[in-house]
């Protein structure tokens, strides 16, 4: 169909806005019908504090612009209004939550909200795909969505969602421990309903990682406000998180204790030799993890019958030093704390480091794989040994080289800095994660602000909500292992068949952290999703493809704790060939 042009098109919206507030059965019917607003009329739109459901002084939208149709297939994205605003905070010396909303002239009468990444700071614009989307199919804006999403709360500096910063103030930090969702979501809101004089008949929610904790406590705590949430790889409990990776980091950080890019694919390779078989096929992927897990120890582990740790007293790439293998092993096993959390957790489960991929060389990568790389490398442990001061991410210039320390060793320091200690000059290493002293009541007290601690979703499964959940076993940033720690929570508290009534979580063997070189997810989530909302129709048989270790394989998606299992014939990269089956 050819766009039609940008006033017709919007005249078309403000009729059809008119028509549906017609037929709305407003009681009054002496009441003047509502009149859909265009989108330059927005600009300007102020939304009293008394229509946020969370303390704000108000907000503004600052700009509006008509964005014309672009794109053809599945990559179309019709012509819609991108309106951009501020939501103002009570504490003066807070920072503003930045918003956008996107309005598309040919609207589905529904809605998704798009969480962040990382510690947030730029605006999840709602203009992309939900996590591990397939290219073949439309986005959530291409299909007529009403998107928006928000900074949650404060703008990132030069280290990006690595900024910690704004945690120094209480009402930025609250926004971003959960608050900025409810504000943005009761913003947008209110300039959809400007837009086309209707409210929306769907809500939904998209996010992965700290977008997927953020997608856990949006439908928890305001169950009411969506219908559907897509949660992939969530960082639901920060608090134990971090203090895993302070303990990794302190490990890090000693001498011959941070292994090279070289040395990670000792690693690497090791394991995939020990366990790749273990799911019934010699595939390059771990798919039944937990033999592996009892299989593999890289003490004693080799590789081509060589060691992989090096003999006493020598660092070099081809093998692990004692104390980066004593390194690798803490991040595999758990935190175990002498106090308890807000969640009333004392325990991080650990990654799942054997098979993982933690940044190794590109070399003997496709071109598609080697695109993908830096990107993983620094999800994962980058290239500088954690230190204090802590290594700056700094990107290289023409007469300096990159800085890029781990991921989470930057996530740790930052925390430390300006959510427990409020002191920029503080010491990540000097911190003990499990005993820290006068600073544990801080530590118990932030885990209450930023962690999504509900395990009793019964609220949103009363009105038909339904959450899709996935991870990738093979996550160097969010382990997998904690959200089976978060299921198990979730089915001790309702019970195992009213979670399979709104609940789905699936793994995903060789997915790192939202990227892989090993095996990229994509996964229609949202077309599952919406069957399963608007339908009724139950997720079965779900499939998952990788678009770059193998391009075009397939395999099973399948409810953990299964893992998909080689049938011992057929096509090796086709799901078809799998059965999910129990370890």
């Amino acid at each position: 169909m050819r766009a039609r042009s940008s006033a017709s098109a919007w005249a078309l919206v403000a009729i059809a806005g008119f028509g549906l507030v017609g037929c709305g059965g407003d009681d009054d019917d002496n009441a003047p019908p509502a009149q859909a607003k265009a989108c330059p009329d927005l600009n300007g739109m102020t939304i009293p504090a008394g229509s946020i459901g969370l303390p704000t002084t108000g907000a503004v939208v600052t700009a509006t612009q008509v964005v014309p149709a672009a794109g053809a297939g599945a990559a179309a994205v019709g012509e819609y209004c991108r309106v951009l605003g501020d939501i103002n905070p009570v504490d003066p010396n807070a920072p503003k939550i930045k918003f956008q909303v996107n309005l598309p002239a040919q609207w589905n009468s529904k809605t998704m909200m798009f969480g962040g990444g990382g510690y947030n700071g730029s605006i999840a614009t709602g203009t992309g795909n939900v996590p591990a989307g397939p290219a073949n199919q439309p986005t959530p804006l291409g299909r007529g969505y009403a998107t928006f999403g928000s900074d949650s709360g404060h703008q990132a500096g030069a280290a990006g969602s690595r900024d910690g910063s704004f945690g120094a103030n209480d009402e930025a930090l609250r926004n971003f421990g959960g608050d900025a969702l409810k504000k943005t979501r009761d913003v947008a809101i209110a300039i959809v309903q400007a837009r086309y004089a209707a409210g929306p008949q769907r809500n939904y929610f998209a996010g992965g990682s700290t977008g997927g904790r953020e997608a856990l406590i949006a439908v928890g705590k305001w169950p009411q406000d969506f219908d559907g949430a897509i949660v992939l790889y969530p960082a639901w409990n920060a608090t134990a998180l971090n203090l895993h990776l302070g303990r990794m980091t302190q490990a890090m950080a000693r001498p011959n204790a941070f292994p090279s890019r070289e040395q990670r694919k000792v690693l690497l390779d090791a394991a995939v030799q020990a366990c790749d078989g273990l799911d019934g096929v010699t595939d390059g992927l771990i798919s039944n993890q937990p033999a592996c897990d009892a299989r593999f120890d890289p003490a004693t582990a080799t590789l081509n019958g060589t060691p992989i740790q090096c003999p006493a007293g020598q660092n070099n790439p081809s093998c692990l030093t004692a104390e980066m293998v004593a390194a690798v092993k803490l991040m595999n096993e758990p935190t175990v704390l002498p106090y308890r959390l807000a969640s009333g957790e004392n325990v991080y489960p650990g990654y799942t480091v054997w098979g993982t991929d933690l940044g190794v060389p590109a070399t003997g990568f496709t071109a598609a794989q080697a695109a993908v790389q830096p990107t993983v490398l620094t999800l994962t442990f980058g290239t500088d040994q954690p230190a204090n001061p802590m290594p700056p991410v700094v990107a290289a210039t023409a007469t300096t080289p990159a800085t890029n320390p781990p991921y989470g060793s930057t996530f740790w320091d930052q925390w430390v800095k300006f959510f427990v200690t409020r002191d920029p000059n503080a010491n990540p290493l000097a911190l003990d994660p499990v005993n820290p002293g006068a600073r544990q009541a801080r530590i118990i007290e932030l885990g209450a602000i930023q962690d999504a601690n509900a395990t009793d979703f019964s609220a949103f499964r009363a009105k038909g909500g339904k959450i899709l959940m996935a991870h990738g076993i093979h996550d160097g940033l969010v382990p997998n292992k904690g959200t089976h720690q978060l299921m198990s929570r979730i089915r001790a508290t309702m019970g195992a068949p009213a979670v399979a009534d709104f609940l789905r979580y699936y793994e995903i063997p060789g997915y790192n952290h939202a990227i892989s070189s090993q095996f990229n997810a994509a996964w229609d989530s949202l077309t599952a999703l919406e069957a399963w909302v608007e339908r009724g129709v139950v997720p079965v048989n779900q499939v998952v493809a990788d678009t770059i270790g193998v391009p075009g394989r397939t395999r099973p998606l399948c409810e953990w704790p299964a893992y998909p299992r080689y049938n011992g014939s057929g096509d090796v990269n086709a799901a078809a060939s799998f059965a999910c089956v129990a370890p």
